[in-house]
């Protein structure tokens, strides 16, 4: 059975393995790599802190599924536009769920249950499922022991923060994806003088990619310098 993407949540062609910079996270990309293929576990916990790139991974699993042949889904749960419960109905039945922020929905009774409902059908097809959360199982407050029990049955993958070096040559990894030739010293003056997480880091791109582009010019310390005063 496929299932249709959410339309604001189809692929985002800018989120796949290649432009992922794994940094110290070799080990959790391989164990995601081998689930989807179908030669590892079939769930996963992947948690990390915000910003690490859990949801550019789920996006990532979702291409090289549908790259497999298979119908994944993908959906992230955001506190302030939660979906109707239905959303789990028939959803045991696709061959990759990944389910972003379910810190978002555990501690709430009601999605508490349909949430372990599913679980329970899931098991019983031997699907792949891969959640994620910005916040560690063991620190998330979930009402349903059973929820609880169950959840810490699956194998957890844990995202390592990034240090400064890593920051810089993540920004390098996404900057020559994009075109754009990036030096390691202006990356370091970058991370040091105007931001140094990666989500800033992204938009900065964006913001200089457009400005190389306009003005024809290598993006030298000088001219970082004059773009962002």
């Amino acid at each position: 059975m496929s299932i249709q993407f959410p339309l604001e949540f189809e692929f985002q062609a800018n989120h796949g393995f290649d432009t992922f910079f794994p940094a110290s996270n070799h080990e959790v990309i391989k164990q995601l790599q081998a689930l989807v293929t179908g030669t590892g576990e079939q769930q996963f916990f992947l948690s990390g802190n915000k910003s690490l790139g859990k949801s550019h991974l789920l996006q990532a699993c979702c291409q090289l599924a549908h790259t497999e042949g298979q119908h994944p889904f993908y959906y992230p749960f955001e506190p302030k536009r939660l979906p109707p419960l239905s959303l789990f109905e028939d959803l045991e039945t696709v061959e990759l769920v990944c389910l972003d922020n379910i810190d978002n929905i555990l501690g709430h009774l009601d999605w508490e249950q349909t949430f372990l409902n599913f679980l329970n059908q899931q098991l019983e097809t031997n699907n792949r499922l891969i959640l994620a959360s910005g916040t560690p199982l063991d620190e998330i407050e979930i009402k349903l022991p059973d929820l609880k029990n169950h959840l810490h049955n699956y194998l957890i993958l844990s995202l390592s923060p990034l240090e400064q070096d890593e920051i810089i040559a993540a920004l390098i990894h996404k900057a020559r994806y994009m075109g754009i030739t990036l030096t390691q010293k202006a990356g370091r003056f970058l991370v040091t003088h105007y931001a140094s997480d990666l989500p800033s880091m992204w938009v900065l791109l964006e913001q200089l990619d457009k400005a190389t582009l306009s003005a024809q010019r290598k993006l030298t310390i000088p001219f970082l310098k004059q773009l962002l005063e």
